[in-house]
């Protein structure tokens, strides 16, 4: 097997899709059974993706069309970007939640007006005027990434799902995107995890201008409610398989109990949302792809506090001011 297709799983191969960005790679899947090959997230839209993508089939002597299923886990362009080319390349159908086939319409597909809206957001939390616009430029070049689009988006009809000869419990994991699934195989305590539970890194909760509100509470409630599941390996949307699924989720809820004492202390005199992140996040090493998540990661985290009546709100010149309640 390639550095890009390695297999993880009875009838599963784990494909690495490049990226450019700090995070270089997403991790999709292959799945194969009597119901033919299944796709399970697709990558960014570049020429280097297509490759990948085609080097893979001829690896595992796949023509395009033996693909039945394009399943996407959420609507954030790595995961998504390349759903439209695939569906060209093998005509199975592209299917998601419902919250994300909105979502993805709104953002990748009739985002008219969509940099402005977030050029504002940015410097609504403080984002310098310069920033801001570079931000919403970035996201006019990442949204070219996920072209051309699909002609049309499924959603699932029922709880579960059958592909690679497994079926899969179709379970709801907001918090890094509203409308994320996760893929529960009971049989073989299997799951596909996307970017709920990662390791060793931690999936970003951010807060958007179109978000359904309080990410990081649903968050939070989403891995308490998976917590004990019986699952003897994780395969994830980025970095390293997961065997210790309880002691993961463990890791990931300590880690934002630590972040928000942090943040509540940075915010104890009064500060905006792009000062306190800039205590929390190293800067200097973060472009501008990475700036725009850490506002919004920091912004989740500080309107968790204020939910809790530990921090309170105040718009002073069209910027947003946390400080410490009292």
């Amino acid at each position: 097997m390639s550095d890009a297709v390695a297999p993880v799983a009875e009838s599963i191969w784990q494909v690495r899709i490049p990226l450019p960005y700090l995070l270089n790679h997403v991790y999709c899947y292959l799945l194969y059974g009597d119901d033919g090959w299944t796709i399970v997230d697709t990558g960014l839209h570049t020429e280097d993706g297509e490759r990948t993508w085609q080097s893979a089939w001829a690896e595992l002597g796949i023509q395009p069309r033996d693909i039945k299923k394009l399943l996407v886990t959420h609507m954030h362009p790595d995961h998504f970007g390349m759903a439209g080319w695939l569906h060209i390349q093998t005509g199975a159908p592209v299917v998601m939640s419902e919250r994300d086939r909105q979502q993805a319409i709104g953002t990748w597909i009739e985002r008219a007006g969509r940099g402005e809206v977030m050029a504002d957001f940015m410097r609504a939390n403080g984002v310098p005027e310069a920033i801001a616009d570079a931000i919403a430029e970035a996201g006019e070049a990442t949204a070219r990434l996920t072209l051309p689009a699909p002609d049309h988006l499924h959603t699932f009809d029922r709880p579960s799902i059958e592909m690679g000869g497994r079926q899969f419990e179709i379970i709801a994991a907001p918090g890094h995107c509203d409308g994320q699934i996760m893929l529960y195989d009971p049989d073989d305590q299997l799951m596909l995890s996307a970017d709920h539970v990662l390791n060793p890194i931690t999936p970003n909760i951010g807060q958007w201008p179109d978000g359904d509100g309080a990410p990081l509470e649903r968050y939070l409630a989403s891995l308490s409610a998976v917590r004990d599941m019986a699952v003897r390996m994780a395969l994830s949307g980025h970095r390293r398989i997961i065997t210790d699924w309880a002691g993961r989720i463990d890791e990931l809820q300590a880690h934002h109990a630590l972040r928000l004492e942090r943040m509540e202390h940075v915010a104890s005199t009064g500060a905006t949302v792009f000062e306190v992140a800039a205590h929390i996040f190293e800067f200097e090493r973060l472009t501008v792809h990475e700036l725009r998540f850490a506002t919004a990661e920091t912004l989740a985290h500080l309107e968790f506090l204020r939910a809790q009546n530990v921090l309170t709100r105040e718009l002073r010149e069209g910027v947003w001011w946390y400080q410490v309640t009292g």
